[in-house]
């Protein structure tokens, strides 16, 4: 038991000192996946580690592809490619939350909860970087006006179709590589990631923090841009990696209500 735990530091240290070389993690995002991946991994082992790498690993080769017809994009965004301590509890931390409940009572049901969460993640996430390829800027969920790629609550065809696709990838990896999994099963954790997607958009329409800024008038979810304090357009307090982290719970939730 101890040198199957010492693997695991020692494969969960690698993969985020690997991100930290490779810019995908920064030096607090690598910290925060070594703590993430330690708890997935007692639950899970190799196999749960390898779900949530499958999102961590396609989100990244996503958010690195076609950069060309992605720029301006960031600058509408309050985080880079590079993902930050919060970035990675935001998404792995739901993930990491039904993990321990499934280490605490060895019910399968937090396991689907698990795969759920990781995939309304995988969902968001490869929306929002596939979404952006389309042709034509996408409609805003608030006014259902056309408004520029990368705006927060905004959607597309093929950005819709990335973020069910997204579900059903992570749902696939589990069906493949966790225990208690059948077709019944991924439809559902599919429906639930997607579902998580539909919430997150729904709450960067209406709720998350969104900024203009004073000197080139670019809507963004950054405080800071060109040098300067931006002006708060709509919401309060709650910011993207509160919407990421929030909607990923309710994928889980959902599927738990799917499943009793």
């Amino acid at each position: 038991m101890k040198s199957e735990l010492f693997l695991l530091l020692l494969f969960i240290l690698a993969i985020a000192i690997g991100g930290w070389r490779t810019r995908n993690l920064s030096r607090s995002g690598a910290w925060m996946a070594v703590l993430v991946g330690l708890v997935i991994g007692i639950a899970y082992g190799f196999r749960g580690l390898f779900v949530l790498g499958a999102f961590f690993l396609s989100s990244s080769l996503w958010s690195h592809l076609f950069k060309k017809d992605k720029i301006g994009i960031e600058d509408r965004l309050a985080k880079t490619s590079t993902r930050d301590w919060q970035q990675v509890l935001a998404n792995g931390g739901p993930a990491a939350l039904f993990a321990l409940l499934f280490s605490l009572t060895g019910e399968n049901v937090w396991t689907f909860a698990f795969v759920a969460s990781i995939a309304g993640a995988n969902s968001d996430t490869w929306a929002s970087e596939i979404g952006p390829l389309s042709r034509k800027n996408p409609f805003s969920m608030r006014s259902f006006e056309r408004v520029p790629k990368g705006t927060s609550g905004a959607v597309s065809p093929i950005g819709t179709i990335a973020a069910v696709t997204g579900a059903a990838f992570i749902a696939l990896t589990a069906l493949v590589m966790l225990d208690g999994m059948n077709a019944t099963l991924f439809l559902s954790i599919t429906l639930s990631g997607f579902l998580g997607n539909l919430l997150d958009t729904c709450l960067g329409a209406y709720v998350q923090l969104d900024y203009r800024c004073r000197v080139c008038g670019i809507q963004t979810e950054s405080t800071v841009h060109c040098g300067q304090q931006t002006e708060r357009t709509k919401g309060y307090w709650m910011n993207n990696e509160l919407v990421n982290a929030l909607s990923s719970v309710v994928s889980g939730v959902i599927m738990l209500l799917l499943y009793w």
